[in-house]
């Protein structure tokens, strides 16, 4: 089965376009790793492109939607449905010529995310979700993992920034986790495809704090449409307000919740 929906076909026909440019910039950027300048303008400037044509692509198939994006901020037309972009989700990774970012555009209707789609380019594996539909990688249905025991599970995390006011209380967070688990922590640097690989199974759980609502809205009904669970720190929905986002299967919620709060 595969998510062909009308909606799926037009964020899947702007994520394909707006790869392309993606792909080839990608390849300039180990050559620019070596100069003087360095690649922070050029990896801007590819930020900025995609941002662009995810925009036109989606403007052109859906004119009256708003739009929120990382690059340009907010577009404002319907109320009721609203596109939510990060052109590059991992920027830092695709600025060091690591392969390991994504493009994410979740649609969000009388604020509730309905699809969602992050696309790793490198990799070319797309990650896609729809409200009642389920998951879906390159067409194939995922699930969620079932591991119970929080000491077994592959963990990931992110953060935190060095200037970040909270620093301490995260790598709290990051060493009460490590003294739980037998596997090390994972910091991927891509918070989209870190709840994508929630959603496939290929981790457990993944907790961050201090995320924009264009990082994780994709990820939101990925991971649910999975099996799995999306909530803030304390067990609620008000990860976009809070900024806290736990990210799990649907066996260690709970057990990753707990040292969350000690």
């Amino acid at each position: 089965m595969r998510l062909n929906s009308a909606n799926i076909n037009v964020m899947v026909k702007a994520c394909r376009k707006a790869s392309k440019p993606l792909i080839r910039d990608f390849g300039e950027v180990e050559k620019l790793q070596v100069s003087l300048k360095g690649p922070g303008d050029f990896v801007t400037n590819s930020d900025k492109k995609v941002e662009r044509i995810l925009i036109n692509e989606l403007q052109i198939a859906r004119p009256n939607y708003s739009i929120l994006s990382e690059e340009i901020g907010e577009i404002n037309n319907d109320s009721t449905c609203k596109w939510i972009i990060d052109p590059i989700d991992g920027t830092a990774n695709f600025l060091h010529g690591i392969p390991h970012f994504a493009i994410s555009v979740g649609l969000e209707e009388n604020n509730e995310i309905i699809c969602g789609i992050i696309y790793d380019p490198i990799k070319d594996e797309m990650f896609i979700a729809e409200k009642g539909n389920g998951s879906y990688l390159n067409n194939q249905r995922m699930r969620v993992s079932s591991r119970s025991k929080l000491k077994d599970c592959v963990i990931f995390t992110g953060g935190p920034r060095q200037n970040a006011e909270n620093k301490n209380i995260v790598l709290k967070e990051y060493n009460n986790f490590s003294s739980e688990v037998e596997t090390p922590i994972r910091k991927m640097g891509s918070a989209a495809l870190d709840m994508a690989y929630v959603a496939a199974g290929r981790c457990d759980g993944y907790w961050q704090r201090n995320l924009n609502y264009w990082d994780i809205a994709a990820g939101i009904i990925i991971v649910k449409e999975a099996g799995g669970f999306v909530t803030d720190f304390d067990g609620n929905s008000k990860y976009v307000e809070n900024k806290t986002i736990l990210a799990t299967n649907a066996k260690i919620g709970d057990q990753m919740r707990e040292i969350l709060r000690k």
